[in-house]
């Protein structure tokens, strides 16, 4: 027997249900490739049939329908879609389709479409990132080359180094113009260097193995759901293949290939939904976080190492000299990145950080003529 919470959740269910569909109706007119047009005329359909479902609930409960209302989300959406681009409003779509799935799971009478409508997230995800058909990370999962991965790694390395330099000079500029000693300078550079080190390497850590987790966590739905819900993986796999240019059939014909055999198939919904590998799952956590330690202790090193041998105004000059051509190396770095010019890219990063380390230098020169008195 229906309750009144029911009949409220089924009300609520059958409103975003009718918005949806009326929305995706708008992005098939307004969307130029005909073929992704029939995708979303396809989504309409099948939030159709999710309308039928949540009013033959409410009739069977004894409860009125409720007339159709387009809510003011909706139009505005709508607008959006017919002014800019149906692409201007995928982002919004996934999170509410995500959302809505997992209310739909939370309730054991609509567990059975919550599938369906987390396929619906997952293919505006997917086709946020298209550009005719497949664009970035995306190509490099469907072809099974990871063509970023070098680059990132050496990104995260400069940026490492980079924290690294900046936050140690800034210290040792700092307690240098409380005009302290070279052995005082040289135990807080010291300090400074193992702290931000310690501390970036177990950030680090705890970011890669909190991935790790989740990952796995959502392979082993995966796999449940490739068990027990294999037609509606099949749906999920096809929406995925038609957002990277596929036409329908053949989309369909690859999903349902793949999803003959288990193991392929749990292989084939990692990489293409979660887009990670499933023997690597994001890396090795003890890797990253020495790999983080490392670099940040190359950069805070620098800055401070003067101190090893010089003292007072020869080794404040040294410092802010060795850091300056390491501020420029790494500023230069980043332009593999930008595109923007060597010249122009170095001598930003180190105007900007002689700024901070000489604004530490004044306060630190300030504090410390306070305290002396």
């Amino acid at each position: 027997m229906a309750t009144a919470d029911d009949i409220k959740r089924y009300r609520s269910a059958l409103e975003d249900e009718r918005n949806s569909a009326a929305l995706y109706r708008i992005m098939a007119e307004s969307e130029k490739n005909p073929h992704i047009a029939s995708v979303y005329r396809h989504l309409a359909e099948t939030e159709e049939k999710h309308i039928d479902l949540f009013a033959k609930k409410l009739v069977e409960a004894g409860a009125t329908v409720p007339p159709l209302r387009t809510s003011l989300r909706t139009r505005i959406l709508g607008w959006l879609a017919r002014r800019f681009g149906v692409e201007l409003i995928l982002p919004a779509l996934a999170a509410t389709e995500d959302d809505v799935a997992t209310t739909y799971k939370s309730h054991p009478d609509m567990a059975s479409i919550a599938p369906s409508e987390r396929s619906h997230a997952l293919f505006f995800q997917q086709i946020g990132m298209k550009a005719a058909g497949i664009e970035g990370s995306a190509l490099a999962q469907l072809e099974g080359r990871h063509r970023s991965a070098g680059g990132n790694a050496l990104r995260a390395a400069v940026l490492g180094a980079n924290d690294g330099l900046v936050s140690n000079l800034s210290l040792v500029m700092g307690v240098a113009g409380a005009a302290l000693s070279q052995h005082s300078i040289l135990i807080t550079g010291l300090a400074g260097l193992l702290a931000g080190a310690i501390s970036m390497a177990l950030g680090e850590w705890i970011s890669v193995q909190s991935s790790r987790e989740l990952y796995e966590k959502q392979i082993d739905t995966e796999r449940e759901e490739i068990e027990h819900m294999p037609d509606e993986e099949i749906e999920e796999l096809t929406l995925i293949y038609q957002a990277r240019g596929l036409e329908a059939a053949e989309a369909r014909r690859m999903a349902e290939r793949i999803m003959a055999n288990k193991d392929t198939a749990l292989d084939a919904l990692v990489r293409d939904e979660l887009g990670v590998d499933p023997q690597e799952l994001g890396g090795s956590a003890g890797e990253a976080a020495a790999a983080s330690f490392f670099l940040f202790a190359v950069g805070a090193a620098i800055p401070v190492s003067p101190f090893f041998f010089l003292s007072g105004t020869a080794a404040v000059v040294t410092s802010l000299l060795c850091s300056s051509v390491g501020l420029f190396v790494l500023g230069a770095a980043i332009t593999l990145f930008t595109g923007k010019g060597v010249l122009w890219s170095g001598l930003r990063m180190v105007i900007i950080s002689l700024t901070a380390a000489a604004v530490t230098f004044a306060i630190g020169h300030v504090v410390g003529a306070q305290l002396a008195g």
